[in-house]
């Protein structure tokens, strides 16, 4: 409930009848003075001083009433005094009043035009924001279009304007690279100037994933399941979450100096792979991969855990490379020489039944952790001359067709070779406390105290 101030209460105005009040009031007091004053002088004995005494009395009671009049006349010039404060007092409220008013009037205009300015600057922003999406949706159709025209110098020209569009548009550079990956991912044409158009799709695509450069698009995932991609170079790229599932990659595919994170599915056909160099945390899948001709991982330094199981390579280097977590070759092929020279396997290393075609060579190679070559195959030379086992070794019921060189080998627990095989036409260097007895004439028979 709203309460009433002072200022809002109804002026008074001091009423007449209490000066009528107050003017009887001084009468009567005159008279009583009078009448009490005349008493006593009667009461004096000689007659002289009764009649002065009399005198007196009535020039007392005069200047009662007389005092008493100064009084209600003093009286009413308070009262004026009161009615002029009261009006001076209720005409500023008034006044504040108005004030008051006027100034909400003025602040709810103000607010009103406000509101009204930001209405429109909403419905501007919202027409310009209509209008670019418009055109972006208008190119973009534009050049997907052109991209599925029947001619190649069209496709070309399509492939630029995704490109034009990406870089000017950072929120469609998601959808540009999706489009382009969809793109390798179709069959080709067996046509000359089909094959340049997707090489261009593939410059295009790696053009933006170089950290280094003003035009890199960063977070770029790739989708090239199934793709068809020839002479794909991603030397220096930055890859995050780039899947190559059942692609097939002609000529030399290069990740060379390569930035990885999240998850390298490289489980496709290459003709060759080069990971020279390459640096990061990803996940790298070389599950199934088929590589007909040499992989080179030399000088990697991979903090991410790598497999490579059922996998057939051809020639295979890992010179000086670094791979900090663990690593599976299991069931894999290697048709070619495998040289793991001066490598560092940080993690546990798993080649069971693993087969080396060519010569297995793992010099200065260093074992941090847990190494298994169980039933692995080596075809031609295995040589671990001056490798370093910190960790557990086992290479029970592998089977060696070459010769076997453990020479220089630093070994902090003796190695396993329950039950492994070694040709008797080569010369074998085994670790200390490794028995290998004739089994027949063809094999030796490793066996461990």
């Amino acid at each position: 409930m709203r309460r009433t101030s002072p200022s809002d209460q109804r002026l008074r105005v001091m009423p007449w009848w209490l000066v009528l009040v107050g003017l009887l009031l001084a009468i009567l007091l005159g008279w009583w003075v009078l009448h009490w004053l005349l008493g006593e002088a009667d009461r004096a004995a000689a007659q002289d001083t009764r009649a002065t005494l009399r005198i007196d009395a009535i020039r007392t009671g005069l200047t009662v009433v007389a005092g008493t009049g100064g009084g209600l006349a003093l009286l009413l010039a308070a009262r004026r005094q009161w009615i002029g404060e009261r009006a001076q007092q209720h005409q500023e409220t008034i006044a504040a009043r108005d004030q008051a008013h006027r100034d909400r009037v003025q602040a709810h205009a103000e607010q009103v035009a406000e509101a009204g300015q930001r209405h429109q600057d909403r419905q501007a922003e919202a027409a310009a924001h209509d209008a670019a999406e418009r055109r972006l949706t208008e190119l973009y159709t534009r050049a997907v279009e052109l991209l599925g025209n029947d001619n190649a110098a069209v496709r070309l020209g399509g492939l630029h304007a995704l490109e034009r569009l990406g870089q000017d548009n950072p929120a469609q550079r998601t959808t540009i690279v999706a489009v382009l990956c969809a793109y390798l991912r179709m069959p080709p044409a067996d046509d000359a100037r089909e094959t340049e158009v997707r090489r261009t799709a593939q410059r295009v695509l790696t053009r933006h994933l170089r950290a280094d450069d003003d035009a890199f698009w960063p977070d770029m995932r790739l989708d090239l399941t199934g793709a068809r991609l020839d002479a794909f170079d991603a030397t220096g790229c930055t890859l995050h979450d780039a899947d190559l599932t059942g692609a097939t990659c002609t000529g030399t595919t290069r990740l060379h100096g390569a930035r990885l994170s999240g998850r390298l599915a490289l489980g496709a056909t290459f003709d060759a792979l080069v990971l020279n160099e390459v640096t990061g945390d990803a996940e790298i899948l070389l599950d199934g991969a088929v590589i007909t001709g040499r992989l080179h991982v030399d000088r990697a330094d991979l903090d991410g855990r790598l497999s490579c199981r059922r996998a057939t390579i051809g020639e295979t280097s890992w010179r000086g490379a670094t791979l900090r977590r663990s690593v599976t070759f299991d069931h894999t092929r290697f048709t070619g020489s495998a040289s793991f020279q001066e490598a560092a396997f940080a993690g546990r290393l798993s080649m069971e039944h693993t087969t080396f075609g060519g010569s297995a060579e793992f010099r200065h190679t260093r074992f941090a952790d847990l190494a298994l070559f169980r039933w692995a195959e080596f075809a031609a030379d295995a040589w671990f001359a001056d490798a370093r086992f910190t960790g557990d070794a086992s290479f029970g019921r592998a089977r060696f067709h070459g010769p076997v060189t453990f020479e220089g080998a630093t070994l902090t627990h003796r190695p396993l070779f329950d039950q492994a095989r070694a040709t008797t036409s080569a010369t074998h260097t085994w670790p200390a406390g490794t028995t290998a007895t004739r089994l027949d004439a063809t094999w030796l028979l490793l066996t461990d105290p």
